[in-house]
């Protein structure tokens, strides 16, 4: 006997089998496939030791997600030579506790930070239909977080609040220059503020003086390589960083379009980023100017809206070795 059904019903059915089993797998699986993305960036100095950079973004972490905290923990046994962090740390009032179990390990390791949106506000519950007419705005009922004891926590780490602010660091022999800017999803950007710590950083950095005299060509200043930090990747900032000399630029903020279609990739972006750039290594391009751009996927979610789907969570290996 016949189901009894008509072509267009079991059509029908079949679409929403195959849509429950998609938010299945994206909610219950992929969300808590943790992935290593490794890439080789080439900007440093010629004769230049390698560089190790792992880049962290969007833990969005709760005290119970074990698992992710112990994963990000298990990356210390890659032995970076520096950690950025873009961000979005926060996912519940009592996250600090899970980031101090994830983030602990690289203690003493040098590191620099920028806030994202989530490290000031907690999670609230929106529309994901309301993404595809662009950025998320404001929600006035999200909870306040303690973003003063993140940052506590890390500079108990030894890294280096870069929200408008600029700093320079020496690792393994490389002298870089970092300048990054709070979150601009909330308008918290100061980019005038961030080209005067620019100007300020490069008229006294001891490190940049620095000069070593050649034989035939006498005396020069020491190469530096230029790296912006921002949560999210707004054109206005990225612009503003080659600008100012950014060889490197690293966002997170996007989580690669967290659900994404295979074969076309990220369907939104919640920021003005092309959409093909949403995730991953590329080259962003202003004026006659460029610089690698790595955005970061992000290592969670928010936790009203547990799933992903073709946008595995990861953290970013990145080697930086001497350019050609």
């Amino acid at each position: 006997m016949g189901s009894g059904l008509t072509p267009v019903a079991r059509i029908a059915l079949a679409i929403g089998a195959a849509g429950a089993a998609a938010f299945a797998w994206g909610s219950l699986v992929e969300r808590r496939r943790y992935t290593l993305r490794r890439v080789e960036v080439p900007v440093l100095p010629a004769g230049s030791d390698p560089v190790r950079v792992l880049h962290v973004s969007d833990l969005h972490m709760a005290p119970w997600q074990r698992d992710k905290q112990e994963w990000v923990a298990s990356l210390a046994a890659l032995r970076p030579d520096l950690v950025i962090d873009t961000g979005d740390n926060l996912g519940h009032r009592r996250g600090l506790e899970g980031v101090r179990r994830a983030l602990e390990p690289f203690r003493g390791v040098a590191g620099v930070f920028v806030n994202g949106s989530n490290d000031y506000f907690g999670p609230v519950v929106k529309n994901p239909l309301s993404y595809f007419g662009g950025p998320s705005g404001r929600v006035a009922r999200a909870e306040r977080l303690d973003i003063g004891a993140l940052h506590d926590f890390f500079a108990e780490l030894g890294w280096v609040d870069l929200d408008n602010a600029a700093t320079s660091i020496e690792i393994s022999g490389t002298h870089f220059e970092f300048f990054g800017v709070d979150d601009p999803h909330r308008g918290y950007d100061r980019l005038e503020v961030v080209a005067a710590a620019i100007d300020d950083l490069r008229a006294d950095d001891p490190f940049g003086e620095d000069v070593w005299p050649d034989r035939d060509t006498g005396p020069t200043v020491r190469p530096t390589v230029t790296i912006g930090v921002t949560h999210a990747p707004y054109r206005r900032v990225l612009n503003s960083f080659v600008n100012h000399g950014a060889q490197l630029l690293i966002a997170g903020h996007t989580h690669g379009g967290q659900v994404c279609l295979p074969g076309f990739g990220a369907l939104v972006t919640n920021c003005d980023i092309p959409r093909q750039q949403a995730s991953g290594l590329s080259v962003w391009r202003h004026g006659l100017r460029s610089a690698y751009l790595n955005v970061s996927a992000g290592l969670g979610t928010s936790i009203t809206a547990p799933v992903r789907f073709a946008c595995p969570p990861e953290a970013t290996l990145m080697t930086l070795t001497a350019a050609s």
